[in-house]
């Protein structure tokens, strides 16, 4: 798709970072969020100007509702609904960036951003994991001897009784984990939001079992690896964590799933041990109740099990 506006969508003249409204709405995010944002919006820049521009070539400022029309239609015919809203999410703040910097007029804002949001699908993402598939993963990390198997049951076993995101988990550090105590402090999460999550000490014990080899040097906890098996500094990306979990999964010989059904069977097997609704939330780092509830994937059984609570006398 090329431009159909006369004013050119290239910059010509570099713009300096703290006037440019890509980089500074960039700037804003979380460490976890930088880079998923910059390829929705290089995507973008790519599709107006027919791969001539990225994210920070582009001319945002010169951007008009029929550019961003067309940038709507194209998203929602390459994307899932959800992620093609996250783009538009995208493209809308950095339109806000180019009206606070004074670079667009508000009604030139006004008309860029008025685009309606994709109805997402009816049905529910992701599952949550049963104990039994849970079990089988740590299984074979455990029967794994080598330190790929201990450092990947340490992650399996942080994200499965912590529900932290993944772009979270490559980004703890050691001076992150108190392990004594069992508590992990998440530094900067969605949001730029810090909380601390905590540990059950069968996972304790196994962190324990990774540091012992990682060793305490400084550092991200979890390290790569290298082909000849030794540990070497420098920190997974979150797409790390998806092959990770996506090779033990075929080992285990389960259902496929995604890091972030991880998250969602901490909610789902939190609120089914009967914890409230708020606590479950601000474990999760979520803004809201109403977000939480969304990842609850425990079913039809739940339902029945609550109506069977209820006694009405019989005769």
């Amino acid at each position: 798709m090329s431009a159909t506006t006369t004013t050119p969508l290239v910059l010509t003249v570099p713009r300096p970072l703290t006037e440019h409204p890509a980089a500074v709405y960039i700037s804003s995010l979380a460490p976890g969020s930088e880079e998923t944002m910059r390829q929705s919006l290089n995507f973008i820049a790519g599709l107006l100007t027919n791969g001539e521009a990225d994210y920070l070539t582009l001319d945002w400022a010169a951007l008009r509702y029929k550019n961003t029309a067309a940038i709507r239609s194209a998203l929602g015919k390459k994307y899932q609904p959800v992620t093609a809203n996250k783009m538009l999410s995208a493209l809308r703040r950095v339109l806000k960036e180019a009206l606070r910097l004074d670079l667009m007029s508000p009604v030139d804002y006004a008309k860029a951003v008025d685009l309606e949001s994709f109805k997402a699908r009816s049905t529910l993402r992701g599952r949550a994991l049963t104990q039994k598939e849970i079990d089988s993963l740590m299984s074979v990390c455990f029967s794994d001897r080598t330190l790929t198997g201990y450092r990947d049951a340490a992650i399996i076993a942080l994200l499965r009784a912590t529900g932290i995101r993944r772009s979270e988990l490559v980004n703890l550090n050691m001076k992150d984990c108190n392990l004594a105590s069992g508590e992990v402090k998440i530094q900067r999460g969605k949001g730029g939001v810090d909380r601390t999550v905590y540990l059950p000490d069968s996972v304790s014990t196994i962190i324990k079992q990774w540091v012992e080899i990682r060793n305490n040097a400084p550092g991200s906890l979890f390290c790569k690896i290298n082909k000849s098996g030794r540990v070497i500094q420098g920190k997974l990306t979150p797409q790390a964590i998806r092959v990770i979990l996506q090779k033990r999964g075929v080992e285990a010989g389960i259902e496929p799933f995604s890091p972030h059904d991880l998250r969602r069977t901490f909610v789902s097997d939190l609120l089914d041990a009967g914890h409230d609704l708020v606590t479950v939330q601000q474990l999760a780092g979520h803004t809201n109740p109403t977000l939480t509830a969304r990842y609850d994937r425990r079913g039809e059984e739940r339902k029945r099990r609550a109506v069977k609570s209820l006694e009405v006398p019989t005769r």
